[in-house]
């Protein structure tokens, strides 16, 4: 085997094993890694191939451990696992030409596969250079057996050259078909795994998760449209649900949330500023929709909850842009809670946190029972006695709102909004915490916005004055957090981080960066390629003037035909550039004669000459010797100027004469 072949197996292979690691079962990728390790030591050697039983009980270890991981051998991940487990194994056994070939057409189906994982761009990317490689490993399996051995890296440059060659020749025609092709809405969905692991907001809260969210420079979401409507960077409190049952320890949302909000609340706001946008999630699997507060969605397939949170009625399939639009800031009235949602606002473990219940009722006796001067006592206690704002705030006992009020005094966001929603409960103010994310970055071309993970954020509503009423407390320890946003203060403020701070910040700025252009990326190919569906086509062709499918047909047609006439053109004066002004000359004069006088590829044009020579008198024969002679002289001899070009062409006109009178 060429060891240019040997090359690109097993580049193919690590492409699509690199390719596969976000998505496969550690213990796989191992496997994988072990067996392009085996087939590189085997195939430098001609003689020895990979033992046939080594390469059963490797292939039936990697189904076991599939079947392990995915309780099944069917569905998307289990089935493209088990699709590059034969893929390897086909890897190892082959010896012949014909295995080769058969490879290399089983890793293009297999690439092509990943798509089922991820349409993200990097995918992308790993998928063209498999394609690449694949095609690389075929060029050369059908030149092998015609050129001489050669060394590995100059059969490795030629080889690419011929390949780019080869695909750039075709991107053309795919570039047009996919521009004007009609698009087809997809004939199936493909299902999303329910075992897929979701980075982002859960259900619940616990202290530190949401810390643990905000060491993450991942995208969470994307803001499409005009974002200079968006509200200062204070008010971008991006919702996704509502948190009124705590435990001691942990933060759910009750049944009442999940019940969907009557039209005749939606009739009752009226609000002289609203904005449409759209919302497009990095993971599809995140079931709510972080929408800014007092937002509705413009599509029936999502509803709107009593909780002001949003959520599809049925699973989505695919990452997608969400219509919403926003009502501006709205005070939304009521005169009352239910007895149901007064119970459930007002709940407080009894036999817990005794310190903070005491403090909490002496404080609201000080503010002569006043929920609005006692809340804003409740604000500036925080400010005054203490606090920091940091990730890292270790951990707490059973008693979790004593012992963080007043020992720890160090907590994130979760730690201030759960503590502040019991300071309120205690003395009879419900009060629940709503989690979501706040404030976010503009794209790097500052038409869309960014929210990540690191922007996660917790918050509470208060019920005062009939209505519910947010307040932060996180601004009355980190203000900058609020108004300048967590990316600046992280990146600022090294105290944020805790312990090792200044390698975190360092890690922080050099990941992040990477990310917003990473994610940039992403979302133009989501947009612009993935995104392309028949709408948006329909649309663009509308722009051009194009509103009937036969004017488009004739548009492919015509894009067509231009394309193969300036790759004509392009061959043709390549051509003509690589051939001498002599042998132009005589393609002019043999074109000039007829069928029978022309000369043939197989001749010379000493040979054609004599040849023509033939037809005339035998005194006139003369003048095709001495023609013949002189493109000898002149052509080998590198002699090319207009003046020996001039006299050439007088020759071989004087010989055209004489094949006018032959004999």
């Amino acid at each position: 085997m060429h060891s240019s072949i040997r090359i690109a197996i097993v580049l193919t292979l690590s492409l699509i094993w690199i390719t596969q690691l976000s998505f496969s079962p550690v213990f796989l990728s191992v496997i994988f890694a072990i067996c392009i390790g085996c087939l590189w030591y085997f195939m430098k050697s001609t003689g020895n191939h990979f033992p046939k039983w080594a390469i059963y009980i490797l292939t039936l270890v990697a189904l076991v451990v599939t079947f392990g991981s995915y309780q099944s051998f069917l569905g998307v991940e289990a089935g493209i696992a088990v699709l590059s487990i034969f893929l390897f194994a086909k890897a190892l056994e082959t010896k012949t030409q014909r295995d080769v070939i058969i490879l290399f057409n089983f890793a293009l189906f297999v690439a092509a596969s990943m798509f089922l994982h991820s349409q993200s761009f990097i995918t992308a990317v790993m998928v063209v250079l498999c394609l690449l490689s694949c095609l690389l490993g075929l060029y050369r399996v059908q030149v092998s057996f015609f050129t001489t051995e050669t060394s590995s890296s100059i059969a490795l440059r030629q080889d690419v050259k011929h390949v780019v060659k080869f695909v750039g020749v075709a991107i053309p025609f795919f570039i047009l078909l996919f521009l004007f092709f009609p698009r087809l809405p997809p004939l199936w969905h493909i299902p999303i795994p329910e075992n897929k692991a979701v980075t982002g907001m859960s259900d619940s809260m616990s202290p530190g998760d949401i810390a643990q969210l905000s060491q993450s420079s991942q995208l969470a979401f994307r803001i499409i449209g005009d974002v200079r409507q968006l509200p200062d960077r204070s008010e971008l409190y991006w919702r996704a649900m509502v948190l009124d049952q705590y435990d001691g320890q942990k933060w759910t949302s009750s049944f009442i949330n999940q019940q969907s909000i009557s039209d005749d609340t939606l009739t009752q706001i009226s609000t002289s500023k609203k904005w449409n946008y759209q919302y497009l999630p990095a993971d599809v699997a995140i079931p709510w929709i972080m929408a800014l507060e007092y937002s509705q969605p413009l599509e029936r397939r999502y509803q709107l909850r009593q909780d002001w949170s949003i959520q599809a009625s049925r699973q989505v399939q695919r990452v997608e842009p969400i219509s919403l639009q926003w009502m501006g800031n709205v005070q939304l009235t009521q005169t009352k809670l239910s007895n149901v949602q007064r119970s459930i606002n007002l709940k407080a473990p009894e036999q817990i946190d005794l310190k903070a219940q005491q403090f909490a009722q002496q404080l609201f006796k000080q503010s002569n029972d006043n929920p609005n001067r006692y809340i804003q006592n409740v604000l500036q206690w925080y400010r005054n006695n203490g606090f920091s704002y940091t990730l890292q705030p270790g951990l707490l006992g059973q008693h979790r709102i004593d012992e963080f009020l007043f020992q720890s005094k160090q907590g994130f966001c979760e730690h201030y909004a759960s503590s502040f929603a019991m300071l309120m409960r205690y003395v009879g103010i419900p009060a629940r915490i709503v989690v979501g994310y706040q404030g976010g970055q503009p794209s790097p071309d500052a038409k869309s916005w960014e929210v990540r993970q690191l922007d996660a954020h917790a918050w509470t509503e208060v019920f005062v004055d009939g209505r519910w009423n947010r307040y932060d407390p996180t601004a009355m320890i980190a203000p900058q957090r609020i108004e300048q946003g967590m990316q600046d203060l992280m990146s600022q403020d090294a105290s944020v981080w805790g312990d090792s701070s200044r390698w975190h910040v360092q890690r922080y700025s050099v990941l992040n960066k990477m990310r917003i252009w990473s994610d940039y990326a992403s979302y133009q190919w989501q947009s612009k390629v993935v995104g392309y569906n028949a709408e948006t086509q329909r649309g663009w062709l509308q722009k051009l003037g194009l509103q009937s499918s036969y004017s488009l047909v004739l548009l492919i047609m015509i894009s067509i035909g231009g394309l193969v006439l300036l790759y004509w053109g392009v061959i043709f004066w390549h051509k003509r550039a690589q051939t001498s002004e002599y042998d132009i000359v005589v393609q002019s004069f043999s074109r000039s004669l007829i069928a029978e006088q022309r000369k043939q590829d197989a001749e010379t044009v000493n040979k054609w000459l004599l040849r023509l020579a033939q037809d005339v008198k035998p005194e006139q024969q003369v003048l095709f010797h001495q023609a013949a002679d002189y493109y000898q002289q002149m052509r080998y001899s590198n002699t090319l100027n207009s003046k020996n070009i001039q006299q050439f062409k007088r020759m071989l006109k004087t010989c055209a004469s004489a094949l006018k009178n032959k004999k």
